[in-house]
């Protein structure tokens, strides 16, 4: 009798891989790159992650701009993007694979699901011919699977309908590509009965239909090939996946447990911030009181009220809210009252698109308010850097008596990376003491080396004074309209803003401390100049890099930095904002490579640039 041989499989150990899933809104994605990079992050590899989320709430199903994705890059060592080609492409219909496959990396993986190219399907996509019979996909290597007939049949036992068989899918997918990456599905399965606690079957659904994912990839002879990546050598300590919005909250829960204050959220839902207050809304064993208001004004004015009662108080937005929030940022300028205000930055002016990336707002925050209103102005840089940079927001906004912007943006707020979760010896203190000293109180006097006047909480015997947006005579707070007087108060904001640069740490560049080329960037550009920065200098590249985490005021030492170098260039998702600064502050003859695309930075853009100018250079 003939014997049917097992087919002959290679392993193959690479260093890092890119996986893009992508689908219609309504596949699962989002949950299925989660659980992937869930699975990669407990395995120990570093990565990075790039959720795509469309712009329209409940496009139609099948079209183009209902599109779903989430890529994740995942190591055996040090990264810093979420990958610019993509390896592993897996698209669930004719929309989705036409937004993506250009990302594909010439003879990629390429895994679609065949039932939905009917001519319906190609149709909702703009598709005249099936790209799957006009040999467009030639260049990858592509596996046609019928992911809905093969999920249906692994869950027909169940007694689910079509619809909740569908829905499961995603997890079929999921298990293709634990079997591709030699990865265990105890994770996702504990995930799984967590999350469908109270509907079991919906859980042994997905289970099911993950297992058949795998055992299609161990049964086909079409997957000739597995491959391993190692665990990546990280630093010791105790890690979680972390996204930006999710390390903002925790950092303003940490500051405010430093500081010993209460923390207040006053919000308005907005994408891509909205996940702050929820973050936040599940803290109240810590003392956190979030109110969701009615309006971005309402939002920011009870977070003033809270701030004149002695919590430390917050905002959370985007660049429109920004603009809302804007006369009552003038007032607590005014008042002089600790305030922080996260503007989470997304693309476009008014609606733009809600859900995809930008830095457009860094004039806005500079400058973006009636008279001379200056205040401090911090970026983050990294999903993990969110935590610090909400903790030394909230440091500076109680130290000085001032309001402290942040910049955040969607990319940062929805990408995740492994965070090292830090002790708390590891956390800046800066307890805040309230005046309570009735003898000698002025409500305006000022500390000398911080300029910050005293923070006296309302009811405190004997300390009543007023606050208001009219212009305060100097050191008693009264209203005054005296010409001079309204010049030295402006001119005492002003001065105690630039007194927080004392705070602000001497920049030391990465990569070359001077020669040919500093890249010059802020937020949410670091990952991909970083990246660019060390494969240019690998080729013998004289470059630096530094990344602003303060935007106002500046390092005291960037002007004497940027003049060690031949060329400046500055790196924004913008039409040159931070640029514009750079020029008119310091007259240094920077250049710009800006990109406004609601897309990150990819690796190969700036060192494309780097190349470019190097060659001008010699």
């Amino acid at each position: 009798m003939a014997t049917t041989e097992a087919p002959v499989r290679k392993r193959e150990v690479l260093e890092q891989a890119v996986i893009r899933f992508c689908g219609d809104s309504g596949d699962g994605m989002q949950i299925t790159g989660s659980q992937f990079t869930n699975t990669a992050a407990l395995f120990g590899n570093d990565l990075a992650t790039f959720p795509d989320f469309p712009a329209e709430i409940r496009a139609p199903a099948g079209t183009l701009p209902g599109v779903s994705g989430f890529q994740v890059n995942f190591s055996s060592s040090d990264i810093y993007t979420p990958g610019d080609l993509v390896d592993v492409l897996i698209a669930m219909n004719p929309a989705a694979l036409k937004m993506n496959v250009a990302d594909l990396r010439p003879n990629g993986i390429l895994i679609v699901n065949t039932d939905n190219f009917k001519e319906v399907d190609l149709k909702k996509a703009q598709i005249k011919v099936s790209p799957l019979e006009d040999h467009s996909l030639d260049g990858y290597r592509l596996f046609a699977v019928e992911l809905t007939k093969l999920t249906r049949m692994a869950l027909q036992e169940l007694g689910l309908d079509a619809k909740s068989m569908d829905r499961c899918k995603n997890f079929f997918a999921l298990g293709m590509c634990y079997w591709l990456y030699n990865r265990t599905m105890d994770a996702t399965y504990k995930w799984l009965d967590d999350k469908f606690k109270a509907k079991p079957v919906l859980a042994e659904a997905n289970k099911r239909a993950m297992r058949a994912g795998y055992a299609y990839c161990d049964a086909t002879e079409a997957f000739q090939t597995s491959y391993e990546i190692p665990p990546a050598k990280l630093s010791p300590g105790t890690y979680r996946n972390m996204s930006g919005n999710t390390a903002l909250a925790i950092g303003f829960v940490a500051a405010s447990q430093q500081a010993k204050l209460p923390l207040f959220l006053g919000s308005y839902p907005i994408t891509p911030a909205s996940d702050i207050l929820h973050e936040l809304s599940m803290f109240k064993e810590f003392g956190v009181v979030t109110f969701q208001a009615e309006d971005e004004i309402a939002a920011v004015t009870s977070a003033i009220g809270a701030a004149y009662g002695g919590s430390l108080a917050l905002t959370t937005t985007s660049g429109p809210g920004m603009a809302l929030k804007t006369e009552a940022i003038g007032l607590a300028i005014a008042t002089e009252l600790p305030l922080v205000i996260c503007d989470v930055q997304r693309g476009g002016p008014s609606t733009g698109l809600p859900t995809k990336t930008e830095q457009a707002d860094l004039l806005q925050a500079l400058f973006g308010r009636n008279s001379e209103a200056p205040v401090p102005v911090l970026a983050a840089s990294t999903p993990g850097d969110c935590f610090w940079v909400a903790l030394e927001a909230c440091r500076i906004a109680v130290k000085y008596m001032v309001p402290v912007i942040v910049l955040s943006d969607g990319y940062l707020a929805n990408g995740a990376e492994p965070w090292r979760i830090p002790s708390v010896d590891e956390l800046p203190k800066f307890p805040v003491t309230f005046r309570t000293e009735p003898e000698g109180f002025m409500p305006y006097a000022r500390d000398p080396q911080t300029l910050a006047r005293p923070w006296a909480v309302p009811g405190t015997p004997g300390l009543e004074h007023r606050l208001g947006g009219l212009e305060k005579q100097d050191v008693t707070g009264n209203v005054n309209y005296e010409p001079l007087n309204h010049e030295k108060m402006v001119r005492l904001r002003a001065a105690k803003i630039e007194a927080v640069v004392q705070d602000v740490p001497d920049l030391v560049p990465a990569g070359d401390p001077d020669g040919d080329l500093l890249l010059v960037g802020w937020g949410s550009t670091y990952g991909a100049i970083t990246a660019a920065l060390r494969a240019q200098r690998e080729k013998g590249a004289r470059i630096g890099h530094v990344h602003l985490r303060h935007l106002n005021p500046l390092p005291a030492n960037l002007g004497e930095v940027m003049k060690r170098y031949k060329r400046v260039v500055v790196p924004e998702m913008n039409l040159g904002q931070l640029l514009w600064v750079l020029r008119a502050k310091y007259l240094v003859e920077a250049e710009g490579l800006n990109k406004v695309q609601g897309k990150p930075f990819m690796q190969h853009e700036i060192e494309a640039k780097i190349e470019e100018v190097l060659g001008e250079i010699r």
